[in-house]
């Protein structure tokens, strides 16, 4: 039986690509984007199984509306893919307020806007699946990465608590951990870098932002099979809360796993030793 996919992010990068998985499949795509226009010219005009619609998820009565136009032409939302995001770089003291406010305004309470629309006729149809995109910098913080990575933490942390809110209804939650893609997320129209720059930081940020710039469209993993590979956790029956993808991201997961099981052990007793005596 075929699904309905509400998808967020959708006229460029992995969002297209997921949209268009999901269409190979045979399954109904709302496509959104800030711009209506950029998601055809990606997707192609609507057709019978796509709907593009344009959709700002800073904007909460903008998702509410977008979520309402999905319900009216298909009747259902089976999987939402919270995609739409962008990364923030510079060290902390080098951000501002509207840097903070526009980074989480995006990449948190933009999914916070359309998780909240979609939920109840999710609820209501007592089954679902909520995809919530993360990165490896959900799992590692990185030089020059607080906002973006804080960003995403945040995503990890909703992700579980939602997941375990909505399993009496049906509703599985995945979060999506990739790795590096090659997607146009490493170019200005996904990546920003800070302007109120300090000097002491200057030769570690050049480098840095040199590094970023270097691996654009050499990334190793494949978006098109990313894409793919979602489609095949929407149709099964125990999906898993996490999705890491990609060798780096996998890796990387168990570099940190290991390094968090080492320090635990190494202050385990001095942690024990802070509760009261047994008994008291």
């Amino acid at each position: 039986m075929s699904k309905t996919w509400f998808i967020t992010g959708a006229s460029r990068g992995l969002g297209a690509d997921i949209a268009t998985a999901a269409l190979k499949a045979g399954d109904n795509v709302v496509a959104t984007g800030r711009q209506r226009s950029g998601v055809s010219d990606r997707l192609g005009p609507d057709n019978a199984r796509l709907l593009s619609l344009s959709l700002d998820v800073s904007d909460a009565a903008h998702a509410r509306a977008a979520v309402a136009a999905a319900l009216e032409r298909f009747g259902a939302i089976d999987v939402l893919v919270n995609n739409a995001g962008y990364g923030h770089l510079g060290y902390f003291e080098e951000t501002t307020d509207a840097d903070i406010q526009a980074q989480y305004a995006t990449n948190v309470f933009g999914l916070f806007n359309v998780t909240r629309a979609a939920l109840p006729a999710m609820r209501a149809a007592r089954k679902g699946h909520v995809f919530n995109l993360s990165s490896v910098a959900g799992y590692r913080g990185i030089e020059t990465g607080s906002l973006y990575c804080s960003s995403k933490f945040a995503v990890e942390g909703f992700s579980e608590s939602l997941a375990g809110e909505l399993a009496p209804f049906g509703i599985h939650v995945t979060i999506v951990e990739p790795g590096p893609f090659r997607t146009d997320f490493l170019t200005p129209e996904s990546l920003q870098f800070v302007a109120n720059e300090v000097a002491d930081y200057a030769d570690r940020r050049d480098a840095m932002r040199a590094s970023f710039e270097q691996r654009n469209g050499k990334q190793p993993g494949d978006p098109v099979l990313l894409a793919q590979a979602l489609v095949t956790l929407a149709n099964a029956s125990k999906p898993p809360l996490r999705f890491t993808a990609g060798a780096m991201a996998v890796n990387g997961l168990d570099t940190k796993l290991a390094a968090m099981k080492a320090e635990l052990e190494a202050w385990r007793e001095l942690g024990l030793a802070t509760d009261f005596p047994e008994g008291q």
